[in-house]
């Protein structure tokens, strides 16, 4: 059993694999925490009872005539003399915003519910704890999903109105998570569009470390992932609080320290410019927070969500199936291309392993750059005489699936839709709306632009052999409004924005299941838990320099596992930084995801096609590894010169180690440290033909072989001997 309540003490216990999380229904009715971390026993922890100083607190009256100072609460209530961030905030009929929410019951049940209208983690045993203000019955469920497999709980809240007012919620966040009284560094992942997950460190101090996305997307910018770290955690030592949010709007994560020590993470929904009214009988569900545990620094928490996504998120038709070597003709041709040159493109491909060719922008309207045409979706005929089935057919011929790329979300102003329906754009009437890209974006609010999307692009999908759809978004919202609310409603328009994209995704993913869909947004502006529901890989930057790479796919791992992360080999000098890595590196690089060639291949001497060849044929040998494989991180690229993932199977009878070097001339000899082998297993090394054992390995290490230039690579192969 996962959860257990004890009725005498009025203690929960959510017990998960190497955790424990208790909190108690304390002596006026309220939930207060207890204790979040490794596997302890279900004893009774009153003791860590902690009621403050009475000089600095205000008590809280209850029904018993009784007083209760400060406490640590499983969910923080305004005006109720805790001075830390309320996890929500209700306007009541008397314009006050005073509640507290007191314990009425719960339910223990066994299959995990599913969130209506967004995505959520599958799940088991799950706790349901029910609150209620007495006075304006304006209630709340906390939802507690325990997973005995990871040290992982999933955790959310449903908000209610229980009375016969109409009631206004201005915060309505996921979770409020209290910390022990340690000392702690706050990890976030920042960024930018090419520069998306950069790992972020900040201490956490007294008062408030705060990031968000007001963009109506999670962002480049800022993650939905925040993780409270010991001082001098690493990937193998150190405690670590984390947070994934899977949610694909614009949100809020904290972390706060008041006073006396104590610290908690908190966050949700974004209250900026945030409003939702519940009517009598309304509810409104909030986002799952995906919260993870580590007493063995970051690799175990990253393992920890890599397993969880894993096993409970990703789409089950895909998310061990090997993945699509893809070409993608974006960089190689840009808009410049004709039905001509992508057959030419598909055949000289033919033969080296490559088994999908993608069409990305510029085959619909008359799109011959990015001004025009986003929302006709329809044959480019200029460029695509026939339409794409002369292409699809050739692609076949040569013995590759076909893809095809779509931007749904989108309108340009040059269009057939925007001439026919200006108000399906989003903008506020009578002001000029702002364009990004030189593109607007359509209102996902309203039932029927969201219906025009789905038919016109579940249309072109049944009408031609595709197999692939890379899905992107390359702009954030502005100008939040929508014809569709009252003025009143406004501020919704940021939740409801996000749930119309899950709507669209519902409909054209599940009416073609057997359709592999990628998603995109600008590169990696939304990479979240929410769309790899959707998505089993995202496009993981638009940057595909291998130097580049080496960070931004290191930051992703830090939440997302490698088979979500879509990464290619491009041409050189770089499109984006203009430098120059052999191809052997640039491979082994994209090879640590879900890989591809992005280039001409046309322009393939005889020498690199074999090159190539060579290189899809030992990818597929390892492939598997890059679909279930743990993790482990060995040289950070952030704080030095090196670069390295092992990739370990869950047996621990294989592994590869993949080494990179940033600069020839620093530190001539070094030794890299495989982790995650078994130390009493006997592996054969083939590129030192060697056999030592996982204990040896991990010990006393093994010198990389880097070729005499920059950005250097070397890959290790372990296999175990039986």
């Amino acid at each position: 059993m996962a959860i257990y309540f004890n009725e005498e003490n009025k203690h929960f216990y959510l017990e998960g694999k190497d955790i424990s999380y208790i909190f108690r229904i304390n002596r006026i009715g309220f939930a207060e925490h207890l204790y979040f971390g490794s596997r302890i026993g279900r004893e009774d922890m009153t003791y860590m009872e902690q009621v403050g100083s009475g000089a600095a607190y205000v008590q809280m009256p209850n029904e018993r005539n009784q007083c209760y100072s400060f406490y640590n609460p499983e969910l923080c209530f305004y005006g109720t003399g805790d001075y830390r961030e309320p996890t929500f905030s209700v306007k009541n009929p008397l314009g006050d915003r005073l509640c507290r929410l007191h314990y009425t019951g719960h339910d223990i049940v066994e299959e995990k519910p599913k969130i209506k209208s967004m995505p959520s983690l599958s799940g088991a045993q799950t706790l349901i704890l029910h609150l209620q203000d007495e006075l304006s019955l304006f209630a709340a469920d906390l939802y507690y999903t325990v997973y005995e497999e990871y040290p992982i709980i999933a955790r959310r809240i449903v908000y209610k109105n229980n009375s016969q007012n109409n009631l206004i919620l201005d915060r309505a966040y996921s979770f409020a998570l209290a910390l022990p009284n340690k000392e702690f560094d706050i990890l976030t992942l920042c960024g930018a569009w090419a520069h998306e997950r950069q790992m972020q460190y900040a201490n956490m101090h007294r008062g408030i470390v705060s990031i968000d996305s007001k963009r109506c997307s999670s962002s480049s910018i800022l993650n939905p992932f925040i993780a409270a770290v010991s001082k001098g955690a690493n990937d193998e030592y150190g405690e670590v609080f984390a947070v994934n949010l899977v949610y694909s709007s614009s949100f809020v994560l904290k972390s706060e320290r008041n006073a006396d020590g104590k610290g908690m993470l908190l966050g949700g929904i974004n209250d900026f410019d945030f409003e939702w009214h519940l009517a009598p009988g309304d509810e409104l569900e909030t986002p799952e927070a995906v919260i993870a545990y580590s007493n063995e620094g970051l690799g175990k928490m990253s393992r920890a969500y890599h397993d969880v996504y894993r096993d409970h998120l990703i789409n089950p038709r895909y998310v061990k199936s090997n993945r699509p070597i893809v070409i993608n003709n974006w960089e190689g041709t840009y808009f410049n291309f004709n039905s001509e040159k992508l057959i030419e493109m598909a055949k000289a491909v033919k033969g080296l392993g490559i088994d999908t060719f993608v069409l990305d922008d510029g085959w619909f309207g008359h799109r011959d750059d990015d001004s025009s045409s986003l929302g006709d979706w329809f044959v480019y005929e200029k460029k695509l005489p026939g339409g794409l089935k002369p292409v699809i057919d050739a692609v076949h011929e040569n013995g590759m699936k076909f893809g095809l790329w779509f931007e749904p979300e989108m309108i340009s102003e040059d269009s057939e839709l925007f001439r026919a329906h200006p108000d399906f754009a989003i903008g506020v009437p009578g002001r000029d709306r702002c364009k990004s890209r030189r593109q607007y974006m359509l209102d996902l609010t309203r039932a029927d632009v969201r219906d025009h999307i789905v038919n016109t692009v579940n249309k072109v999908l049944s009408e031609n052999e595709i197999d692939y759809v890379k899905w992107d978004y390359n702009r954030n919202v502005s100008d939040n409004y929508s014809l569709s609310l009252p003025p009143e409603r406004q501020k919704e328009f940021a939740h409801r924005y996000v749930l119309g994209v899950y709507d669209i995704c519902e409909r054209i993913v599940n009416a073609n299941p057997d359709i592999f869909f990628e998603g995109c947004a600008g590169g990696g502006a939304r990479f979240d838990p929410a769309m790899l529901y959707y998505f089993p890989q995202i496009w993981t930057s638009d940057d595909t320099d291998a130097e580049e790479r080496t960070k931004i796919q290191y930051g992703t791992s830090i939440c997302y596992p490698l088979s979500t992360m879509s990464c290619h080999v491009s041409a050189i000098p770089n499109h984006q930084s203009r430098r120059s890595c052999s191809m052997k590196t640039r491979a082994a690089v994209a090879h640590l995801g879900a890989t591809g060639y992005e280039l001409d291949p046309t322009l393939f001497t005889d020498e690199e096609k074999e090159l190539v060849k060579e290189q899809i044929k030992a990818y597929k040998e390892f492939s598997h590894l890059i679909l279930t494989c743990d993790l482990y991180r060995t040289e950070n690229p952030f704080e030095g010169n090196f670069f390295g993932f092992n990739l370990v199977s869950k047996d621990k009878s294989e592994a590869v180690f993949t080494c990179y070097r940033r600069h020839h001339g620093e530190e001539l000899v070094k030794f890299v440290y495989a982790r995650g082998l078994d130390p009493e297993k006997k592996y054969y090394i083939p590129e030192r033909d060697v056999t030592l054992s996982g204990a040896t390995i991990m010990n006393a290490g093994l010198e990389p072989y880097f070729p005499h230039h920059d950005f250097a690579t070397d890959i290790i192969h372990f296999k175990e001997v039986k």
